[in-house]
């Protein structure tokens, strides 16, 4: 079964493409962008799978 590592991340309008291509480059997927309505603001939600633990 997959195990999922996730990130929560602040992007910046100015700098929206270059923080999901940074993202995407490190092997993590966009799931969900949400505007939290009390604090404004855009936070982008990613996740990837977890590396295997190495066998002892």
């Amino acid at each position: 079964m997959t195990k999922w590592e996730y990130a929560s991340v602040p992007i910046i309008p100015h700098a929206a493409q270059e923080i999901l291509n940074n993202w995407g480059e490190d092997g993590w997927e966009l799931v969900a962008v949400f505007t939290p309505p009390d604090v404004g603001g855009v936070v982008a939600y990613f996740k990837r799978p977890k590396p295997s633990p190495e066998p002892s």
